[in-house]
């Protein structure tokens, strides 16, 4: 398992406007070179596999039916070396008109994921703050509200995300402004799911069409900057009177990120068959 990424935000979208003076026939001037927004897009897909650490600022909101109407909101420190480790905040969790109370967090450290959600506790009859799940055991049967949770979380993932986005064949710049004091270039454009899901690992591809079956296009927002890293992506879509809308913000790109398992005296194990079935 190489990243904890998008499986619920790949499947999601946010709606931004697009502002900022437009480029003529959608190139783009990155340094001294020009590029093609295609080529621009493409870029930064591999820009975005070369960031070992980075931040990210997720809120994902879903409507449709009761029970897909939702929101999630969030936060995630990622670093691959020296050894993969991610730390995932969910302030807020809600779907169907539920909350989970207090949110969730989540650490992935070595081959074992830390999971604290006061509801994950009440199902599971665990008495610690954190709960302790193997990578190995977290599809296993009874593990169903540990996936469930880091499916939630899947929206976080930068190389995952931007590497959508080369499948559109419309893309466009579309003008600069500045993201989190930094200048960017915008870029706009919709992908074919289908082709799109041709992109990811196959362990994925799965999760990703079924998240997204009800779209067959999503429409997407790129802000890059001068390194052609993506400091800002929307994705949305809207189908059969259901929309999903996510607006993720990237940050601290290879930058030093603190990343710990909780206390031991803090952890506890989810007794076999008590994750939710």
């Amino acid at each position: 398992m190489r990243r904890l990424a998008p499986a619920l935000a790949l499947g999601a979208a946010a709606l931004v406007a697009v502002a900022g003076c437009g480029t003529q026939q959608g190139t783009v001037a990155l340094g001294n070179v020009k590029l093609a927004a295609a080529d621009a897009v493409q870029q930064s897909a591999q820009k975005a596999e070369t960031v070992t650490s980075y931040s990210a600022d997720v809120v994902l909101d879903a409507k449709g039916d009761e029970k897909s109407t939702g929101k999630v909101q969030g936060s995630m420190l990622y670093q691959s070396q020296p050894e993969l480790a991610v730390d995932i905040r969910l302030d807020t969790i809600a779907f169907g008109g539920q909350n989970v109370p207090g949110g969730a967090r989540a650490i992935l450290s070595g081959e074992t994921v830390y999971v604290k959600s006061e509801m994950l506790n009440r199902i599971g009859g665990v008495t610690t703050p954190w709960v302790r799940v193997p990578i190995s055991k977290v599809d296993a049967q009874g593990q169903t509200e540990i996936r469930k949770f880091m499916d939630q979380a899947r929206q976080f993932d930068l190389a995952g995300t931007v590497k959508l986005l080369t499948a559109s064949k419309d893309v466009k710049a579309v003008g600069t402004e500045a993201v989190g004091g930094v200048d960017t270039t915008h870029y706009s454009g919709t992908f074919p799911v289908a082709e799109a899901a041709q992109l990811v690992d196959p362990a994925e591809r799965q999760k990703l069409q079924e998240s997204l079956s009800h779209a067959k296009n999503v429409t997407f927002d790129l802000w890059a900057d001068a390194q052609s890293l993506p400091r800002k992506v929307t994705l949305s879509g809207s189908e059969k009177n259901a929309t999903f809308n996510l607006t993720a913000l990237f940050k601290g790109f290879n930058e030093p990120v603190n990343i710990a398992a909780p206390p031991a005296d803090q952890v506890g194990d989810l007794p076999e068959g008590r994750g939710g079935n």
